[in-house]
């Protein structure tokens, strides 16, 4: 994880389940001009968690997907996870910061260059926002590169049922 940051702890596994929506996120080659992009975790039958991220590349008017896999980093009550898309190479996820209703969260990849807002909704409280991209700065995350994610529903096309090659 990014060095001085802390993971949250009494981190729920069950409850950070579902479906989150990307809000805002440090920009990288493998989500470059996406929109509409969403996270989805669940419980795989070996007790790992099934990653799946989808986003509309609306240059080429198709969704993109990729499946993961991840697991503890750690103890399962500490949100430091380490999840991989490309076989046996695995990266750094760490939540560190969390509502207590599961609504939205800050995570960081294995270093300050990755940064995600996520939340259950397409939107955010702009309260809410505020207060994590405040979170982020203190942590010393490059917050002026954060780009914002499309999520209205007028311009996302409804996603499909399995994720397909992207």
């Amino acid at each position: 994880m990014p060095e001085g940051t802390q993971p949250v702890t009494d981190f729920r596994i069950d409850h950070y389940l579902g479906q989150w929506y990307e809000i805002a996120r440090l920009d990288h080659g493998f989500e470059s001009g996406l929109e509409c992009v969403t996270a989805n975790y669940s419980l795989r039958d070996d007790g790992d968690i099934r990653v799946i991220n989808r986003g509309y590349d609306p240059e080429e008017q198709r969704w993109e997907s990729a499946e993961g896999r991840a697991s503890f980093a750690g103890e399962p009550d500490v949100g430091h996870l380490k999840v991989s898309f490309f076989g046996p190479f695995y990266a750094g996820y760490s939540v560190l910061a969390l509502d207590p209703d599961y609504q939205h969260a800050l995570v960081a990849g294995p270093d300050r260059d990755y940064l995600w807002i996520l939340s259950r909704q397409p939107t955010m409280p702009a309260a809410t926002y505020s207060a994590y991209l405040d979170r982020a700065q203190a942590l010393d995350f490059p917050v002026d590169e954060l780009i914002s994610v499309e999520q209205d529903p007028a311009h996302c096309p409804p996603q499909p049922d399995t994720p397909s090659a992207g």
